[in-house]
């Protein structure tokens, strides 16, 4: 899946959030991560619904974004068709409905750039790794779902075009409209598992500024 380099001023941008913030990472819970699964690059993840601790629990995206982060790690970013169909497999196998990604719609100071218009099709990037996502039109390039609430190809805006909050953030979901296991764009209010990755730059960070712990 071609992807962009992001400015990093446009991911520092994306951590106000109506008011509410990006955590920091916390080193004792960084030092205490669960990883449930390693790929073979070694890079861990940690699943949701997986977890004694939020089995059943659902957050919004910021929520969700944030507990990763406070984990040293970030929600996932799909940022290979390898990585996605290991992603998707999980979410088969495991009968998981949905789930939040890092992916986010550009919809804040700065995201007049040119070359981020029109937003709807250049604006999406994952905000885990400030990596810009291929136009949505590029349809090989990227794991939209052709249908959704209104049957149109994702992303649709569908929430607001019906007059409700817009849909900025970027879910997968298992066959939720019968279309498959792809990209949905979703208003980032409503609530879902969450995948975490660990995040190179963030676990950087702790060990540097927090030599006694091991992380």
């Amino acid at each position: 899946m071609k992807i962009l380099i992001f400015a990093v001023l446009v991911g520092i941008s994306t951590a106000q959030n109506g008011g509410r913030v990006l955590e920091p990472p916390t080193p004792a819970l960084c030092a205490q991560r669960t990883i449930h699964e390693r790929t073979p690059d070694g890079k861990g993840y940690f699943l949701s619904w997986r977890d004694p601790n939020t089995k059943g629990v659902e957050l919004d995206w910021l929520s969700a974004r944030n507990f990763c982060r406070k984990r040293c790690m970030d929600l996932v970013s799909l940022e290979t068709s390898a990585e996605n169909e290991w992603i998707k497999r999980r979410i088969v196998d495991e009968k998981v409905k949905y789930i939040w990604t890092s992916g986010r719609l550009c919809d804040f100071k700065g995201c007049d750039r040119p070359d981020l218009q029109p937003v709807q099709i250049n604006g999406w990037f994952w905000t885990a790794v400030l990596q810009k996502l291929a136009p949505t039109t590029q349809r090989d390039q990227n794991d939209w779902s052709e249908s959704g609430g209104i049957g149109q190809p994702q992303p649709d805006n569908r929430e607001a075009v019906q007059g409700g909050a817009a849909e900025n953030c970027l879910a997968v979901l298992n066959q939720f409209y019968n279309d498959g296991v792809n990209w949905h764009d979703v208003a980032c209010h409503h609530v879902k598992p969450w995948v975490c990755e660990e995040n190179d730059d963030l676990l950087k960070y702790v060990r540097f500024s927090n030599p006694n712990f091991l992380v």
